[in-house]
């Protein structure tokens, strides 16, 4: 080799040593996958702005947090992040300059997370276009706003810890586990909370409202809610992927997590996760005894569910396969408290538009059309009728919901 040669091959290597390693594509693809399956762009966009800019309220009963900039932007986002600080955030909860993080943020959830795949999370919004948007302030009351409270709070619930597959499942079970705890952190929704806000762990389902939005997680441990022990495995898989399938379709809140997580999980982790959530131990929540609607409530609520009702879902709740659920035996209809039931009536129903299921059939909002009386005496029917066994609704109930934004 000349001299030039060997002069240029090292100011190459100088270059290269200045600038950093080259990006590894495969690195960055498999955190644009990871990215998407833990729904990171649901909460880091604001409606309107721009993906994973950061903006959007993250209601919780002690005020509202607001999600971070993630893309690399230097003075706004995560530029001057290196990939031990995102570890940092994700594994133990604190910030690039050392502050503890609010648990809204679900790190207790995304701690099992591997270094590997921290990594190329990380990898992938760098890989983002820089947009420039300052934090907005969180708008947590004294003293949740505070590093002190958040110290205490860690110290009383958190421990951070990787995930470590459990002995005698096999490895597709493991992965499942590993996304439902972790990654796609499931109980950050569907695990009840105490006074606190703290879970019992990232492996409780059991079910728990969702402050500020005026839904509830149903459990997933519960076969009367939303446990899947008892669906056949390509139903399941079905429904993660498209929103829909032959026992229901995915609405509210779970269907912006089909649209923006789990459709795009691979077949393989579509079939471990379907294998982790069927293999949920069984938990049934008490039930308090059903109150009959009385005759006149019942008359009422008949008239006005074939007037405004029936032409889709049949005059006796069969509804129609593939188009409008069946209301005989439906779960939502059934849970206690009918909290899914009237908000799907006040706000509508709507299942996600998906690749595999592009034109899902909704159902309109009846707020504006219907009092809160009609209401309650539609829903006290459906729950009363064709066999089913729930307790009535009062007109109380359909205003409280209605409150709720």
């Amino acid at each position: 080799m000349s001299w030039r040669h060997a002069l240029a091959a090292l100011a190459l290597c100088l270059l290269a040593g200045l600038a950093g390693a080259a990006p590894d594509t495969a690195q960055i693809e498999q955190g644009a996958y990871l990215a998407r399956v833990g729904n990171c762009m649901g909460c880091h966009t604001q409606a309107g702005g721009q993906a994973y800019a950061g903006g959007r309220a993250i209601p919780t009963p002690f005020g509202s947090v607001f999600a971070p900039n993630l893309t690399p932007d230097p003075a706004t986002g995560l530029g001057r992040w290196s990939a031990e600080d995102f570890w940092n955030a994700l594994h133990h909860g604190r910030s690039r300059d050392g502050r503890l993080l609010s648990p809204a943020f679900p790190y207790d959830n995304y701690t099992l997370l591997s270094r590997a795949d921290s990594d190329a999370i990380h990898a992938y919004l760098r890989s983002l276009p820089a947009v420039v948007a300052p934090a907005r302030a969180h708008g947590l009351r004294f003293p949740y706003n505070t590093q002190a409270a958040l110290w205490v709070w860690r110290a009383l619930f958190f421990r951070p810890g990787e995930y470590r597959p459990e002995p005698g499942r096999d490895p597709a079970w493991n992965r499942g586990a590993y996304l439902s705890q972790g990654l796609a952190h499931c109980s950050a929704c569907h695990g009840p909370r105490n006074a606190l806000g703290a879970r019992p762990g990232p492996a409780d389902f059991s079910g728990a409202a969702l402050p500020g939005m005026g839904w509830y997680a149903p459990s997933l441990h519960d076969r009367r809610e939303a446990g899947v022990a008892g669906w056949a495995e390509a139903d399941l898989m079905q429904w993660l992927k498209t929103g829909t399938a032959a026992p229901g379709s995915a609405l509210g809140p779970m269907a912006e997590v089909v649209l923006g997580s789990t459709r795009h999980l691979s077949e393989p982790d579509l079939r471990a996760m379907a294998r982790y959530l069927q293999s949920l131990p069984p938990q049934a929540r008490p039930r308090p005894q059903a109150q009959a609607a009385a005759p006149a409530l019942r008359a009422q609520g008949r008239s006005a569910y074939l007037d405004h009702c029936a032409s889709c879902h049949g005059r006796d709740g069969e509804g129609r396969p593939g188009a409008y659920p069946a209301l005989r035996g439906n779960r939502t209809v059934l849970m206690e408290p009918p909290t899914n039931l009237l908000r799907v009536m006040l706000q509508g129903g709507f299942a996600p538009a998906t690749p595999g299921h592009p034109r899902p059939y909704g159902m309109p909002p009846f707020a504006g059309q219907l009092n809160e009386a009609e209401l309650a005496a539609i829903a006290s029917y459906i729950r009363q009728a064709w066999g089913n066994q729930a307790g009535a609704v009062q007109a109380l109930q359909v205003l409280q919901h209605k409150a709720t934004r």
